[in-house]
């Protein structure tokens, strides 16, 4: 599609469901207010329409509305179906006004069909169930208290109150039978009624017609450049605007890197500064780097996003996470730039342009090792609090293998220094740091009046690190962990995808099977002695039905 093509659907699909005033609102977050509930579900639909699809399934959409966001909701959707598309829907306690948009109405308690077919001849079916629904009672009210046996739990209460003890008889007909009765008659009476035999007839009639099967498109039509700069797009955008994905971290490093460069301000040449120069090398590359764990919440908050929208088959995951690491590349690169900047000026590293380049580049792909890491955690716990201190543990562990609390050469050699030593980002980031920076100095010695102390010596004796390959060597490997964890972050999200399906399908299995085994309500015994005779709703309640 060209993009005046595009922007024709999406300014139809705003005025289809009355957006067109908050058109230029932000859908807001926890800092930003933006539109209103009725507005978001409204919204909600918008989004799956956009693409046309002939089925739309909806869970509840008008919780949380008032009456009338709630009336507008579903004559939108009701305008939706006028427009040769199929909309399931369950409802919360909808309105009298809001019931009588429905065209068909599906009944279930307890995985028993109650009633299907036509919503305003429900009110016929019950009236001839022996259940009339009275004049000034809302008809889904009047079923959903028929067949929903909470609310013998309250019946059980106010029959407990000495009050209603005392009364000789109740005017209230669901006092003096239980509603499992209720729903056992029902359920009997459907199975044998007119609407259930018109409903086994339509579906013989549509599983044995031709021509009706839909065979939906494989994957998204847009190209994959399309998809990429789209999505890029977009991600750079909420990125912007979220305050605590990457605006609150630099404002964070800033701070920190303040703190370390006036801790370690001019550290020197003397022989206390070797153990200085090290330390803040270790707390640059692992103890700071690890504050990027912060944005993981947020990005929590777009994996919902990818996960509704490649279950639509909107884009693949490949172009997601080139998408992603595009679009933080430029604040992934301001942080590194701001922190770099800001320790090598102050500690006083070693002096040059290329050392300088060099420290920001370690930075930079330390940061995005973890959030590469993140990223993986993020796909493989339910929720941001278990991801946040799965990720805290791993990161935790991978920092106590980078050479800085033990030496690399005295770490147990099974497990610990193969390969845990060489999956760590951290060894590799601090291997490189110590030969950035102490590489070409010279260490005044512990004893004055001996010679001075080379780097190089250092490295190999204090540090304990090999100098037979170079620094670039270090900063390779540690870019090689970050396209691992890309790698890994992709293959798990491919095999979710495809074993996610066989797991539903095993659990609706053990569903049905356990569903089959419950007691029919078919096996119904004979009513209860102490519950008086089936009367109509509306003679007991003094009323008149509707039908009558």
């Amino acid at each position: 599609m060209t993009r005046q093509e595009v922007d024709e659907v999406v300014e139809g699909t705003i005025m289809e469901l009355g957006l067109q005033d908050c058109a230029d609102t932000v859908i807001g977050s926890w800092h930003l207010r933006g539109i209103s509930g009725g507005e978001k579900k409204r919204l909600s639909i918008a989004l799956e329409i956009l693409t046309k699809p002939h089925l739309l399934f909806l869970d509840e959409p008008t919780s949380g509305l008032d009456s009338a966001s709630a009336f507008f909701v579903v004559q939108t959707l009701r305008n939706i179906a006028r427009d040769g598309r199929t909309v399931i829907s369950s409802i919360h306690q909808p309105s009298s006004e809001v019931f009588a948009l429905f065209d068909d109405l599906f009944l279930l308690s307890g995985g028993e069909t109650v009633y299907f077919g036509e919503a305003k001849m429900a009110i016929e079916f019950f009236a001839e169930a022996g259940f009339p629904c009275p004049s000034r009672r809302n008809p889904s009210d009047h079923f959903l208290r028929c067949i929903n046996s909470d609310f013998d739990v309250v019946t059980a209460t106010l029959k407990g109150s000495q009050r209603i003890r005392d009364a000789p008889t109740s005017s209230d007909p669901f006092m003096n039978l239980a509603t499992a009765e209720i729903k056992g008659l029902l359920v009997q009476k459907y199975r044998s009624s007119k609407y259930a035999k018109r409903a086994e007839a339509r579906i013989a009639e549509i599983t044995t017609s031709d021509g009706l099967e839909v065979v939906p498109p494989r994957g998204s039509q847009a190209a994959w450049w399309k998809q990429l700069l789209t999505l890029t797009r977009r991600s750079l955008l909420n990125m912007s605007r979220d305050v605590g994905y990457y605006w609150l971290r630099i404002i964070v490093y800033l701070i920190v890197s303040v703190c370390v460069g006036t801790i370690f301000f001019d550290v020197g040449n003397s022989y206390t500064a070797i153990l200085a120069r090290g330390a803040c090398g270790a707390f640059i590359s692992g103890f700071m780097t690890f504050m990027s764990i912060g944005g993981f919440p947020s990005f929590i908050e777009e994996m919902k996003v990818f996960y509704r929208e490649r279950r639509n088959g909107y884009y693949g995951v490949a172009v997601y996470i080139v998408s992603n690491f595009l679009s933080s590349f430029p604040f992934l690169v301001a942080i590194a730039s701001v922190t770099g900047t800001i320790t090598y000026h102050m500690v006083k590293f070693r002096p040059g342009f290329s050392h300088y380049v060099y420290f920001c580049l370690n930075i930079f792909s330390c940061i995005a090792v973890i959030e590469s890491l993140m990223m993986v955690v993020a796909s493989l716990v339910p929720n941001f609090l278990m991801g946040i201190v799965t990720g805290a543990g791993i990161i935790g562990i991978l920092m106590m293998t980078s050479g800085f609390f033990r030496l690399l050469p005295d770490l147990p050699k099974p497990f610990w220094r193969y390969p845990i030593s060489y999956l760590s980002y951290g060894s590799w980031a601090i291997q490189g740091a110590y030969k950035n920076d102490l590489i070409g100095l010279e260490f005044d010695p512990l004893i004055p009046g001996e010679p001075k102390l080379k780097g190089e010596v250092i490295i190999t004796t204090m540090f304990g690190i090999p100098l037979d390959h170079s620094k670039w060597w270090d900063l390779g490997a540690v870019f090689t962990i970050l396209v691992i964890y890309r790698i890994v972050f992709f293959v798990i999200l491919k095999f979710k995808e495809r074993v996610s399906p066989v797991f539903h399908k095993i659990y609706a299995k053990r569903t049905l099977h356990h569903l089959d085994k419950r007691p029919s309500f078919r096996k119904l015994g004979s009513l209860s002695k102490r519950h008086q005779p089936l009367q109509s709703l509306s003679s007991q309640e003094g009323l008149n039905s509707p039908l009558n």
